[in-house]
């Protein structure tokens, strides 16, 4: 992969990439929200611990198409609250490398599939080559 953090002429970053290059099968992750395995909301008003709960949502299933968060080439992140958006910078920063960042794209909306959801993200990411 290649990150293009701030190309020349482009804006200013803040824990992202403009752009982000790669090579191999790439795995589509659908949105994933705050719940538990045993479908249960997790973190109630607490926006930093439905962050949480998405990465941990998100962990899970890119393991099992065969990937990684270091992997994730672009997130797509929904949030109810822009005030949210300290929080989910807090988690991000925790699981993805500042210095290869992924292409984001983060909107506001006026609610998810459940009106308790704070936040949702769906991402894409690479199947790393098997190394012999």
């Amino acid at each position: 992969m290649q990150h293009f953090i701030r190309p020349e002429g482009a804006p200013p970053v803040n824990g992202y990439s403009h752009a982000v290059s790669f090579a191999g099968a790439m795995v589509a992750v659908s949105g994933q929200v705050p719940v538990d395995p045993e479908g249960r909301l997790v973190g109630g008003d607490d926006a930093e611990a439905q962050v949480r709960q998405v990465y941990a949502n998100l962990t899970a299933a890119l393991k099992a198409a065969g990937s990684d968060l270091q992997h994730v080439v672009k997130l797509t992140v929904y949030l109810t609250d822009l005030g949210d958006l300290p929080a989910f910078r807090r988690v991000r920063d925790e699981h993805q490398d500042a210095a290869r960042p992924p292409a984001c794209s983060l909107v506001q909306v006026a609610g998810l599939v459940n009106p308790a959801f704070r936040v949702e993200i769906d991402a894409l990411a690479v199947v790393p080559a098997i190394e012999d």
